[in-house]
C-alpha cells in the first residue's frame, strides 16, 4: 500500500514502517501548500499526518483514495470524526506517550509564572541592573498547599495532578463531562461544578480535548468569576482561551498570571499585547518535544499504518465503530 508522511518522523516509526507492503511517499520540502497536501494524499491509501491541514468532507471527496488516516499527536480537532466514521474511516492518534512530557510544560509553566521567571530572565537578557534592592517589587507567589483545578481530567492532567500534589501538597479538585471515581480515589480529586472550578481553583490547568464548540470556554465572563491571585495554564489548545479577554482580565487584577504552551492563531503574534505581560509565559507548543515522546509518537502512528495495511483495527482508532 502507499502511505504519505507529510514530514520526517523520528526513526522509532520509520523503522517500524520499513516493510516490503507499504511504499511511503515523503514530499522533497518540509511545508506544503493546501494544494500540493492534497495532491500527495490523492495519490494514496493512507496518510500519517503530522500538524498539516483539515481532514473534513472537503477532503475525503478530494481524496477518495484515502482510507485511513493515522495522527501524529493526542488531539484530533483538525478532524471531522463523524464525516470519517460515516465514510467508515478509521482515525487514529498517539494517546500516552506523551502525558508525562506534556505535564511537565504544565508543571514548569505554573512554576515559571508564579516566580515570574520569564520576565526575570528577560531583565537579564536586556541588561537590566539592579542597583538597589526594593522588597516589595516584582514578587511571585508560593505555590505549597494552593488548590490545582484539572479542566479535564484525563492522562496528562492526571499526570500534572500527581506532580503538584507530591511537590507542593495541592489539594485537586477537577471538572470533566463525566466523572472519574478511579482518579477520585488515586488522587484525594473531588469533583465540582465548572463555576465551582473557577471559584476555588488557585491554579487552573487546562487538559481537555479541544472540540469546535468548546471555542473560547475561558472568556471574559469567566476570568471574572476567577480569583484575583489565581494562575490559568494551556497546555491543550489555543483555541479554549479568548486571548483578548485574558489579557484584559490580566491587566484588571482579575486573574494572576497564565501560562501558555498553545495559542490561538499559532504561532502567537510578536505583536500579542500577552507578551508584554510580566506575569504571562509563552511557550511554542512544544508539550511533547522530548525525544522519548516524540519518538513514542512515531511508533505509536506508524504501528497504526501497519495494522491498517495488515487489515486490523488500529491499535489506538478514536472511532472503532467503523470496524463493526
Amino acid at each position: 500500500m502507499k502511505i504519505f508522511i507529510n514530514k520526517l518522523i523520528p526513526e522509532a516509526g520509520m523503522q517500524i514502517l520499513a516493510r516490503p507492503d507499504i511504499d511511503l511517499l515523503m514530499p522533497e520540502k518540509p511545508e506544503l501548500s493546501y494544494d500540493e497536501w492534497i495532491s500527495y494524499c490523492q495519490q494514496c491509501d493512507a496518510i500519517l499526518n503530522i500538524g498539516a491541514f483539515k481532514i473534513d468532507g472537503q477532503f475525503f471527496d478530494l481524496c477518495p483514495s484515502v482510507k485511513a488516516v493515522s495522527l501524529f499527536s493526542v488531539g484530533y480537532d483538525q478532524v471531522d470524526l463523524a464525516e470519517a466514521s460515516r465514510r467508515g474511516i478509521p482515525v487514529s492518534n498517539t494517546p500516552d506517550v506523551l502525558s508525562k512530557a506534556t505535564s511537565d510544560i504544565a508543571f514548569m509553566l505554573m512554576l515559571m509564572v508564579s516566580r515570574l521567571a520569564s520576565f526575570h530572565s528577560n531583565q537579564v537578557r536586556v541588561g537590566v541592573r539592579f542597583k538597589y534592592f526594593n522588597p516589595i517589587a516584582n514578587l511571585g507567589q508560593e505555590l505549597y498547599g494552593k488548590t490545582l483545578g484539572i479542566f479535564g481530567l484525563g492522562r496528562i492532567g492526571y499526570e500534572m495532578a500527581i506532580k503538584c500534589k507530591a511537590a507542593y501538597d495541592m489539594p485537586i479538585i477537577y471538572h470533566n463531562r463525566n466523572r472519574h471515581p478511579e482518579m477520585e480515589e488515586k488522587l484525594g480529586a473531588r469533583y465540582v461544578s465548572f463555576e465551582e472550578l473557577l471559584q476555588q481553583s488557585d491554579v487552573l490547568s487546562i487538559h481537555a480535548n479541544y472540540t469546535p464548540e468548546q471555542q473560547h470556554t475561558f472568556n471574559a465572563e469567566v476570568f471574572a468569576q476567577m480569583k484575583p491571585t489565581s494562575i490559568i495554564v494551556n497546555t491543550a489548545r489555543g483555541g479554549f482561551i479568548q486571548e483578548d479577554d485574558l489579557y484584559t482580565a490580566l491587566q484588571e487584577g482579575q486573574v494572576w498570571g497564565a501560562g501558555l504552551d498553545v495559542s490561538d492563531p499559532e504561532p502567537m503574534s510578536p505583536d500579542s499585547p500577552l507578551l508584554k505581560l510580566e506575569r504571562v509565559c509563552v511557550l511554542p507548543h512544544i508539550g511533547s518535544a522530548t525525544l522519548e515522546a516524540r519518538s513514542g509518537m512515531a511508533s505509536t502512528a506508524a504501528r497504526n499504518i501497519v495494522a491498517f495495511v495488515e487489515g486490523k483495527p488500529m491499535p489506538t482508532c478514536l472511532n472503532p465503530e467503523v470496524y463493526r
